[in-house]
């Protein structure tokens, strides 16, 4: 009877074991290994035939815009996100590369007054598909920088910025952050 108890305990022990060391990861390596990704769509008219598509841009109070299928400018261009506080909530603040920011620039010049839809992908797996935003262009953007309010709770809009900078590590356009140190949102 004993030999019996002894051989289950042992089962039991590598059981705990295994699963305690295969399946287990810290909440800080599940931080650095989620991704987002992210899509900037210029407002289109409603003749571009099947170069368009009409989509929704917040959930609450839906508002259609045509936008470009193809992005303009997307996250591998993207430098740096951030969560911003503002009075009344907080906005997400996006830096581009030399290269997002000549995009950013060019499309800012020559299309005033329209729109720029923000698509986002983010979640387990990318699971979540969203249009953030659809901010005018006002003025000409020279700095790379864009700033908006996400239609997004604040704790999906921190796991979108966490994404959207790993991405901006993995594809070199951020330096990795030394071990022990958190990364700015």
């Amino acid at each position: 009877m004993i030999s019996r108890l002894a051989r289950f305990n042992t089962y039991l022990l590598t059981v705990t074991l295994v699963a305690a060391l295969a399946g287990c990861q810290s909440a800080s390596e599940k931080r650095e290994k989620q991704i987002a990704r992210l899509r900037l769509h210029l407002e289109a008219g409603r003749d571009t035939g099947d170069r368009s598509e009409s989509v929704p841009i917040s959930r609450t109070a839906q508002v259609l815009i045509n936008v470009d299928k193809a992005p303009f400018l997307d996250d591998g261009q993207l430098a740096a996100a951030r969560l911003v506080d503002v009075p009344g909530g907080f906005k997400i603040a996006i830096q581009f590369d030399e290269r997002g920011t000549w995009m950013l620039e060019q499309f800012s010049s020559t299309n005033p007054g329209k729109h720029v839809a923000i698509a986002a992908q983010f979640g387990e797996k990318l699971k979540e598909t969203r249009w953030l935003a659809a901010p005018q262009l006002t003025r000409r953007i020279s700095n790379g920088a864009l700033t908006f309010t996400p239609d997004a709770s604040r704790e999906e809009a921190e796991e979108i910025v966490r994404g959207l900078n790993n991405v901006a590590i993995e594809n070199g356009n951020q330096p990795k952050p030394e071990k022990g140190k958190a990364k700015d949102q």
